[in-house]
């Protein structure tokens, strides 16, 4: 439509990956696949932490939030990617593409909150073992989880909102897997001073603060862990927290890589990898590294399969 003698973008177009058929199908098959395992895995551990009392801790319970958070993620951008494989490219309204962006932020930041009050709760067991049990109350949890959710879909609401009022008047060819924010500045027409000013602020409250709380308190764990006279205790105390530790790395890490400090020569293809990575990969290993390293978790299944086996018997 013409307006001020300007084309308004009405949709924009996704390319995905630029390839070839049999690959485009061979990859449609595996995200497919993958996106099985995630909600499979995710919604395994969503179950067995709200049904068994053995799993009724903190930790389990943002293990759970965590999950629920994966889920989200992963369903916003999949089911449109197998799309756009399907059909070497797709296209998709300003409204879904806004829509995208919103809940695939609000997501991402809801998971640095929840991995950042992870390790708090990791600080004060270990560090503060005879008071965690009156700090860490169910209440406490319950709080502190609503708050990261509130905190991950108000903030993200502040730039969606500023980003959603720029014009863009063409092209409306998104070289990338969904709607994110540096393929969306780079197609807009007006000046994007104010979005790029109000993500540096918002960077500090939800990436460099949460970043920060998880070093100090990593700091402080490996100090008290080292201060364990035996190497039993020693090893026990670092179990607690390694696969915490290992979530937090591979998804800050990646983050960090396409938004905080992407390297010049960076082309389109690696930052799609890269953002399939925190979407995909993440959600994915999520759930197999919270199960396979933790022995709470294994019992709790070795548990489920006898009792099946009792009841086929009985």
């Amino acid at each position: 439509m013409q307006e001020n003698n300007k084309t308004v973008v009405l949709g924009f177009f996704l390319i995905g990956f630029k390839v070839k058929l049999g690959l485009r199908l061979s990859l449609f098959c595996l995200f497919v696949l993958v996106y099985c395992l995630i909600i499979c895995g995710n919604l395994l551990i969503i179950t067995l932490v709200s049904t068994s009392k053995n799993l009724h801790t903190p930790m389990y319970f943002f293990i759970s939030q965590l999950s629920i958070s994966d889920i989200l993620l992963t369903t916003d951008t999949v089911p449109n990617l197998l799309h756009v494989l399907l059909n070497n490219g797709a296209t998709i309204t300003f409204i879904g593409c806004i829509s995208q962006f919103y809940f695939v932020s609000a997501s991402l930041l809801v998971e640095c909150f929840l991995l950042t009050g992870m390790s708090y709760d990791r600080y004060v067991a270990i560090c503060n073992p005879l008071h965690y049990s009156s700090i860490m109350t169910r209440g406490y949890c319950v709080i502190l989880a609503l708050a990261c959710w509130l905190l991950g879909f108000s903030t993200t609401l502040i730039g969606i909102i500023t980003t959603a009022k720029l014009d863009f008047c063409g092209p409306n060819i998104i070289d990338h897997l969904f709607c994110d924010l540096v393929p969306l500045l780079e197609l807009a027409c007006s000046d994007t001073y104010i979005v790029n000013l109000e993500a540096y602020f918002l960077s500090i409250p939800t990436v460099f603060v949460p970043s920060t709380i998880i070093v100090v308190s990593y700091t402080c764990i490996v100090r008290a862990v080292l201060r364990i006279p035996s190497s039993t205790g020693r090893q026990k105390a670092f179990s607690t927290c390694s696969s915490h530790l290992i979530v937090v790395s591979i998804f800050c890490w990646t983050l960090f890589s396409v938004y905080v400090v992407p390297r010049k020569d960076q082309t389109s293809t690696m930052t799609k990898i890269l953002s399939l990575l925190y979407t995909v990969f993440t959600p994915l290993v999520n759930p197999i590294i919270y199960s396979l390293r933790n022995k709470d978790i294994n019992l709790e299944l070795k548990m489920i399969k006898i009792n099946r086996g009792a009841q086929t018997f009985s």
